[in-house]
């Protein structure tokens, strides 16, 4: 019961936001904030090893073999976290905007929350599936209603990429029902399958398009920085903080130990396209002069460390990976907050506009430069210890893969700081004389996020004990295939 009530809250506070419109902002942080607290006390339960723990498992079309099961083990804990911590600081951070129709829009961030609780939860492949394609529709409909004045270009364009996705990645988890013994949607079943070396490939193959499009990696990549630029802000903290985290999630759980010998065949492919996007994101992260394009672009490097981390698959590399997860969602939220600060007082998003703001908003330049400082990964904040662990285990996979990859470091380092330098320092213009520093909420906000990011940062021991047991179990269990097949 306590996993359905975390599911399924956010669901019920959604309904309470679309009745109650006069005061739905207000009913959407409470109970996201009710979800979260709920969610403290079901990790301080959680036994660090390597089971599944508060498993849901019900009938629901039980003559197709479809059940809604759901559990938490140590892979998927912390972006129930992640997921829980973020939305409230979201809805939090849209107070200062006038959206019509606040009730929609705050129903519809709800909505979305279940699906990718649904989605890093499931243990059936349907429901699976359900909670992916649950999780799309509310931020797309955000997007389409509150984005930009090219929202309905973009958008089309990030739907269509996403609906190809998961329509080729449901034909996969079908073939793999139907190849089931008692055609059933169990994720059990699906690892325990023995299947041909070709069929390993091309489920694969459809997995990781799905799954690539959704992180997004090279060369599938050119719907995410138009989408998150034209989102509404709290569109694109959703976009960038959690739901691209489904693709990485689905790779680890779905892809690599569903597909072992299709991860052979195509592993290291996948991790060229990850890493030729560290690289070639970062290059042009140089070029842009709009704040939220810039950071769009420094996104795809990050997670393209991540996604090099899974598909090096060793112990490190996927301790690095979860907890970076976790580590890019905070930081990520904190960049966008930061931008969407600046848009709402200037009007501007552009880097060539801006300057001096430093002096007249101080309190703002420390709270930028403490989630700058975890985005490039200085230690002793949340972005060293992941992205440490992230190169060790390319390493341990391939040196000069390690070395390529690494440039994510030096590169982000160099176009974030020249970020703060053209925003902060140098002489104010009629533009940013009349910046105000923080207000109560925004100091809020810039606390708590500094705090994680310092506190990871300084003991990332409890994070990475929570996912240690489970992350070895499951590298041991894949690696034990594959050897068996090559012995």
């Amino acid at each position: 019961m306590d996993l359905l009530f975390i599911l399924f809250f956010p669901l019920v506070v959604a309904l309470v936001a679309l009745i109650n419109k006069n005061y739905s902002k207000e009913s959407a942080l409470i109970g996201s904030a009710i979800t979260f607290f709920y969610t403290a006390a079901l990790i301080a339960k959680f036994h660090p090893d390597s089971s599944t723990q508060f498993l849901v498992n019900y009938p629901w079309m039980y003559a197709f073999g479809i059940n809604f099961k759901a559990g938490v083990d140590g892979i998927n804990i912390l972006l129930i976290l992640l997921t829980n911590a973020l939305i409230p600081l979201i809805i939090l951070a849209s107070y200062r905007h006038k959206y019509g129709n606040p009730s929609a829009f705050y129903a519809l961030v709800l909505f979305m929350q279940t699906g990718l609780l649904i989605v890093f939860t499931a243990l059936d492949g349907f429901l699976f599936y359900v909670g992916w394609e649950a999780a799309l529709i509310p931020v797309y409909f955000i997007c389409a209603l509150w984005g930009g004045e090219n929202r309905i270009r973009v958008n089309l364009k990030f739907f269509v990429y996403t609906i190809f996705g998961s329509l080729i990645m449901l034909i996969a988890i079908v073939y793999l029902y139907l190849q089931t013994p008692t055609h059933t949607f169990d994720i059990a079943a699906f690892y325990n399958l023995t299947l041909s070396g070709t069929e390993q490939s091309w489920i694969f193959l459809a997995f990781f398009l799905a799954f690539a499009i959704k992180m997004p990696i090279f060369p599938f990549h050119t719907w995410q920085p138009d989408t998150y630029t034209e989102a509404p802000t709290a569109g694109t903290m959703l976009l960038s903080g959690i739901m691209l985290k489904m693709g990485t999630y689905g790779a680890i759980r779905w892809l690599i130990p569903v597909a072992p010998l299709g991860f052979v065949q195509w592993g290291k492919w996948a991790l060229v396209l990850a890493i030729i996007g560290i690289v070639y994101a970062s290059i042009i992260a140089f070029r842009q002069k709009d704040i939220k394009r810039l950071i769009a672009y420094s996104s795809i490097a990050h997670v393209g460390l991540i996604a090099a981390g899974i598909f090096s698959w060793n112990v490190e590399s996927l301790q690095g990976a979860l907890i970076q997860m976790l580590n890019h969602g905070i930081n990520v939220f904190g960049l966008f907050f930061v931008a969407d600060i600046i848009i709402r007082r200037l009007k501007t998003r552009n880097l060539d506009e801006l300057g001096g703001i430093a002096k007249n908003a101080p309190k703002f330049a420390i709270g930028f430069l403490i989630v700058l400082l975890g985005t490039v990964a200085l230690p002793i904040t949340n972005g060293f210890i992941g992205e440490f662990l992230l190169l060790l285990g390319v390493y341990q996979y391939n040196i000069w893969a390690a070395a390529v990859a690494g440039l994510t470091i030096i590169l982000g380092a160099v176009y974030m700081l020249r970020m703060y330098q053209k925003a902060m320092f140098g002489p104010s213009n009629e533009l940013t004389l009349k910046f105000t520093d923080l207000d109560g909420t925004e100091r809020s906000i810039f606390m708590v996020v500094g705090a994680l990011i310092i506190i990871i940062g300084i003991y990332p021991q409890p994070l990475l004990h929570l996912s240690d047991a489970a992350v070895t179990n499951l590298v041991q269990t894949v690696n034990a295939k594959i050897q068996s097949v090559k012995f």
